[in-house]
């Protein structure tokens, strides 16, 4: 009851504060969603370090940007394979335990990836086979994560949770890339892994020490591919969450290749080492933190479709901005808008999803929120791997840019009318 008065009286002194105050820190209110708050804040720093370290792993065994693409594609087919069946597990089973599982395995590919970088006998074959094993389980995690957060914070909260969650992700970039940068320059690569590894252990003590009610909402009577049509089937119906989801379909697959173009922009256009390429990385990272915190501001106001307009708009013009740069200064800054860019696009859409969609089908429909925004990485790794192989890095950011904004502008009528200014589904309402 402490922590919950004082961050009251914090969001009381914040500027701005009015009868219809901003509520930035609402979610952290809740004890729950503090601790898992926290454990993400841990967890997510080693995996950003662990990024950064196994792309240029994959530079220095194989030096080229297609491999890497093909690296990017073997780690996220898993999760465009298998995010449907993530949902629906997600729905029948208690989220807290299926989270905890695919933590665990997380985990250990980290904790084997370093033993083989120590031990001088990776290969790029290890890579790519714990990065399927790793997507595989990222397939799972992320439908019951996502899905996770409306309990421990109730709907009231829920964009709030999603933003700070968000701010977590997005802050480890900032923290996460420079640090592996450092890392990688002092010690060598295998710490980066090793430290990923060791620090899932706080997201797996977080979830160990929530308390929630255990509950499924799906029957385990139904076939799997019963449960998976009737939330295809609930989106179909629902432009709120329908236009948004195709929209993001289209930027993530041509706009979102940050992974794969940022590292070969880095080493063959502004000629960087590892500790630049990770600050290059921080830089987008900065951008996305001030987006996230942005949106846990104005999240009161809830998802709106202007905000998912700007942020493709800004994503894509940014990319558009960055091709002709050479000049490293320039290239953070650029980075940085495009990081702001993307997180209010993207969290956005989560919001908008999540608000629309009732308890019941919250995991199958989270699947293809994750299916289409992470799943779908494979395509636009290959894409802008094979680009940036034949004309450049510069060339792939403009292509993906061009073909990110003609996704918006084919969706761009259903998304503004009326009928999806709000977003609330069949039956439901918002929360005030």
């Amino acid at each position: 009851m402490g922590i919950e008065k004082g961050m009251e009286k914090i969001e009381t002194a914040l500027p701005g504060h009015s009868r219809r105050k901003a509520r930035p820190l609402a979610a952290l209110r809740h004890r729950n969603y503090r601790i898992f708050w926290m454990g993400q804040a841990v967890s997510v720093t080693g995996t950003w370090m662990q990024s950064i370290a196994q792309a240029w792993l994959v530079l220095e065994l194989t030096n080229s940007a297609f491999l890497l693409g093909l690296l990017g594609a073997v780690q996220y087919v898993p999760i465009f394979l298998f995010s449907l069946i993530g949902g629906v597990i997600a729905d029948r089973l208690p989220k807290r335990k299926l989270i905890i599982a695919t933590q665990t395995c997380l985990m250990l590919t980290a904790l084997v990836l370093g033993l083989l970088v120590a031990l001088d006998a990776v290969r790029y074959w290890h890579v790519l086979v714990l990065a399927f094993v790793a997507g595989t389980a990222t397939a799972l995690d992320i439908p019951a994560r996502q899905s996770f957060i409306i309990e421990l914070t109730g709907k009231a909260d829920l964009m709030n949770g999603i933003a700070l969650n968000a701010s977590v992700f997005h802050g480890a970039r900032v923290i996460g890339p420079a640090l592996g940068g450092l890392v990688i320059a002092r010690f060598g690569l295998e710490l980066c892994f090793f430290i990923n590894a060791a620090s899932f252990v706080a997201v797996l003590a977080g979830l160990f020490a929530i308390r929630v009610k255990e509950q499924s909402y799906a029957s385990r009577r139904e076939r799997v591919w019963h449960d998976i049509g009737e939330g295809l089937n609930y989106i179909r119906v629902t432009p709120s969450i329908l236009y948004p989801i195709l929209v993001l379909a289209g930027v993530s697959v041509f706009a979102l290749n940050f992974n794969v173009l940022v590292p070969v922009f880095a080493r063959a256009v502004l000629h960087l080492n590892a500790v630049g390429f990770g600050f290059l990385m921080a830089a987008h990272g900065v951008g996305a933190l001030a987006g996230a915190l942005f949106l846990a501001w104005v999240s009161d106001a809830g998802p709106r479709p202007g905000l998912i307009v700007a942020g493709v708009f800004g994503l894509c013009l940014t990319q558009l901005a960055l091709a002709p740069v050479s000049n490293y200064p320039a290239a953070m800054v650029i980075l940085g808008l495009s990081g702001w860019s993307m997180i209010v696009f993207a969290a956005t859409v989560n919001s908008a999803v999540q608000i629309a969609v009732p308890d019941n089908l919250r995991g199958r429909v989270m699947s293809v929120y994750s299916m289409v925004f992470v799943g779908a990485t494979p395509f636009g790794n290959l894409f802008s791997g094979a680009v940036a192989r034949a004309w450049g890095a510069p060339a792939a950011f403009a292509m993906g840019a061009v073909l990110g904004l003609l996704s918006l502008a084919l969706f761009l009528p259903k998304l503004i009318r009326p009928g999806c200014s709000s977003v609330s589904g069949p039956g439901l309402k918002i929360p005030s």
